[in-house]
């Protein structure tokens, strides 16, 4: 008996006694994409560059006399251009994630995977790094024989050139990925200087390598494989969703022919079967058998059929967006705007701007002041000169505003409650500060027990303010 941590890969033997046997795991065979121009390329190339403007340029921003958006964890400060928020203000990171996926899944009922074929980050990366590719080693074609080609000083030149490019993205990449949480301009001096942290230089080398890994070699697999979207998109999908489709009824059956040919009197669709449009998927399916979870819908094969349609002086739309339950129907654009504006997309849009327009306006209506209570447990309660019972207290005053501030502390909630320790506190611009204070009531003026009180905590000019609610303990 095999132990169990031993698998074989088993054969599988066709019925019907031949010999041969296909092995169960199958070798993934690269997928050379051709480039292509068109419309849709122009909108994907204007996503990468709008994406990698604001992704490699934001850290570079100051705001002040600091980085615009800088998240310092060591601090636990996040600066955002003019906001200071504080881990308290983990609600804001919250409402950020409900819209983004409500997004999501706005964007994919009405139009299916637009994230993934323009903005999602594996696919601008793999565009660059593609670009990068076809620069150095040429198109499709020539890339294809440079790969089958036996290893020369050319082809060894090129790879070279090629794994040197590529890695210098991603590790730039990856440094900037960390500037958005060291200020990158220390973290660059640094790096000159050979003494960057550990952490930091952990993640500047393990963000490289994922993009590097990512865009440079695993490609479609990420999409096909390893990304969750691909799996439980079609629960978002419907017959009314927008997706990149072969209008079937008029490209089939296909066939080759010349430009000169009557496809009517040779019986044949409007589809040549020149399979360009499998060409430039970067995931290599054929669209032209219906909707597959692979598709991620950059409509790569809506430019290239659309050209070959110019060529052959047909009417482009073989293959463009539509919706399943149009192309049934025969339906006309404004018959598929109405289909598209459904229940169900409005009332994601509704949810969605309900949510912008609330997070919004939390962020305007924020006061730029939080106080922590904490009660002193080495001295719950105690008799003090005079005839006083105290209680102490530690208030964590943080400042979210990046001017000094002096804010002035007082209580109430019990009859002679006085305020025993300093009243007004200065804290520095978007610092936080422990004070103790030292509540007094005279001695037996109440009853034993715990009673509510309430602290106020305001700045000078009265532009914040904020109350929060503690106890005062009398001991039996």
């Amino acid at each position: 008996m095999q132990p169990s941590s031993v698998r074989k890969i088993i054969p599988i033997v066709p019925v019907g006694g031949d010999d041969t046997a296909e092995s169960l795991y199958e070798s993934q065979k690269k997928i050379y994409p051709r480039s292509v121009s068109g419309l849709f390329s122009r909108w994907r190339w204007g996503f990468v560059f709008l994406t990698q403007l604001v992704f490699y340029g934001l850290p570079w921003l100051e705001w002040g006399q600091r980085q615009a958006v800088l998240f310092d964890l060591g601090a636990r400060r996040f600066y955002i251009f003019g906001l200071v928020l504080y881990p308290q203000d983990f609600i804001y990171l919250t409402g950020l994630l409900v819209v983004s996926a409500l997004s999501l899944f706005l964007f994919t009922a009405v139009a299916g995977r637009l994230w993934c074929g323009f903005a999602c980050p594996q696919t601008v990366y793999t565009e660059i790094f593609l670009w990068i590719e076809r620069k150095v080693e040429g198109d499709r074609t020539a890339r294809m024989r440079l790969d089958g080609a036996p290893m020369s000083a050319q082809k060894l030149a090129k790879k070279w050139l090629k794994h040197l490019l590529w890695i210098s993205l991603a590790m730039w990449t990856g440094f900037t990925f960390v500037g958005f949480f060291s200020p990158i301009r220390e973290l660059g001096m640094d790096f000159l200087q050979m003494d960057i942290g550990p952490w930091e230089a952990f993640w500047v080398f393990f963000y490289g390598f994922a993009t590097y890994g990512n865009a440079g070699f695993m490609r479609e697999q990420v999409c096909k494989y390893m990304c969750p979207y691909a799996r439980f998109q079609s629960a978002m999908f419907d017959h009314d969703t927008l997706i990149v489709s072969y209008d079937t009824a008029r490209g089939e059956p296909r066939g080759a022919r010349s430009r000169k040919a009557d496809a009517a009197t040779l019986s044949l669709g409007a589809c040549v079967d020149c399979t360009l449009c499998v060409q430039v998927c970067p995931t290599g399916i054929d669209i032209r058998e219906g909707l597959q979870y692979e598709c991620i819908g950059c409509a790569a094969c809506v430019d290239v059929c659309d050209t070959v349609m110019d060529k052959m002086n047909y009417p482009r739309g073989l293959i463009r967006f539509s919706t399943q339950a149009a192309m049934a129907n025969k339906w006309s654009g404004s018959q598929i705007v109405r289909r598209v504006l459904r229940p169900r997309v409005l009332v994601y849009g509704a949810v969605l701007l309900a949510l912008c327009v609330g997070l919004l306006w939390s962020l305007v209506a924020r006061t730029p002041l939080k106080v922590d209570v904490v009660r002193d447990r080495a001295a719950l309660s105690r008799i003090v000169a005079g005839g006083k019972l105290e209680n102490v207290y530690r208030l964590q005053i943080m400042n979210a505003t990046e001017q000094p501030q002096r804010y002035r502390i007082a209580a109430a909630g019990i009859e002679g409650l006085v305020l025993a320790s300093d009243a007004e506190v200065d804290v520095g611009p978007a610092e936080s500060r422990w004070v103790a204070v030292r509540l007094q009531i005279p001695y037996g003026s109440t009853t034993p027990g715990s009673h509510p009180i309430e602290f106020s905590i305001g700045d000078a000019a009265g532009q914040s303010h904020l109350t929060e609610k503690s106890v005062f303990l009398v001991p039996r």
